[in-house]
């Protein structure tokens, strides 16, 4: 196994995981030697089989075949998943990461290397047996990854002591303000409280400056109320002789109007222009009974 670069614990790894893939392997093999074995012992039991009968044991055998490689071949592809998962968290807990190469897995030498140790290495390779198995992936040297690991270590330390320190500056600052904004709040209600007391002050003067202002304009609203009051009444009486005199002055046109009505009637002239308006309505009266009678339809 010199070959592909293990050491000896390594080897072992391969050797274990080798003897459980032929395990599988020989219990898959087993399973499709019994499916023949089933076909003979229950359809090979006379002497002549047409074609027909022929090809549909073979064909009832083949799907059987074939769902037991299937069933194995999906088994294997998904245990290989299994154990790269485990050898990917193993790393994973060194910040390493794993890389495959999927061409070297059809590589026709390697496989006949792998062949050649399954025949020869395979049978007569010590197992070490081990009473507790490692969990994870050791260091592969002290100078390699282990040493990047111990820098990453030791700067992200550095980091965390910069920024716990930046922390009890900020925190200290933090109380500083804190103070600073306490006094300020004391003295501000101080403050508060005696310009309070001054606010107050003012406001009662002012409100005794309002009140003396509010009883002096009532005074005079009282005062032009009245004397409203009494122009209103003045006004009232006026209005009604105005109305009075109104009325008699309409009165006297009235009775005015009548009377010329009266004498404009009695006058030659007047009783002229009736007799013309009369004999007037007459002369169309008379034109249209003519009209009638010439013209009915109209």
């Amino acid at each position: 196994m010199a070959e592909f670069g293990f050491n000896e614990h390594h080897q072992n790894e391969v050797i274990n995981y080798m003897r459980f893939a032929r395990s599988k392997m020989v219990l898959r093999l087993k399973t499709i030697d019994s499916c023949f074995e089933e076909l003979k012992d229950s359809r090979l039991v006379e002497e002549t089989f047409t074609v027909d009968e022929v090809k549909e044991m073979l064909d009832g055998l083949q799907a059987v075949v074939r769902g037991e490689v299937e069933m194995e071949l999906i088994n294997t592809a998904h245990t290989n998943v299994l154990l790269l998962r485990q050898l990917f968290s193993q790393a994973e807990k060194f910040y390493l990461r794993l890389q495959s190469d999927i061409s070297e897995l059809e590589n026709r030498e390697l496989l006949e290397q792998v062949a050649e140790f399954e025949k020869t290495d395979f049978k007569t390779a010590k197992i070490n047996q081990e009473t507790s198995k490692p969990k994870l992936l050791a260091p592969l040297n002290e100078g390699g990854v282990a040493e990047l690991l111990n820098k990453e270590i030791a700067r992200l330390q550095e980091e965390n002591d910069k920024l716990k320190s930046r922390l009890r500056t900020l925190e200290s600052q933090a109380m500083s303000a804190l103070d600073e904004r306490t006094k300020a709040e004391r003295a501000l209600k101080d403050l508060q409280k005696v310009q309070g007391e001054q606010q107050l002050a003012a406001q009662f003067q002012e409100l005794s400056s309002l009140e003396d202002t509010v009883a002096a304009l009532r005074e005079d609203y009282e005062r032009s109320l009245s004397a409203k009051s009494a122009s209103q009444k003045d006004l009232q009486e006026n209005l009604i002789s105005a109305k009075h005199e109104l009325l008699r002055v309409q009165e006297q046109l009235s009775l005015a109007e009548k009377e010329l009505d009266k004498k404009f009637q009695q006058t030659a002239a007047y009783r002229n222009m009736k007799e013309i308006l009369t004999k007037k309505n007459e002369q169309i009266k008379e034109i249209r009974k003519r009209l009638q009678r010439y013209e009915p339809n109209e």
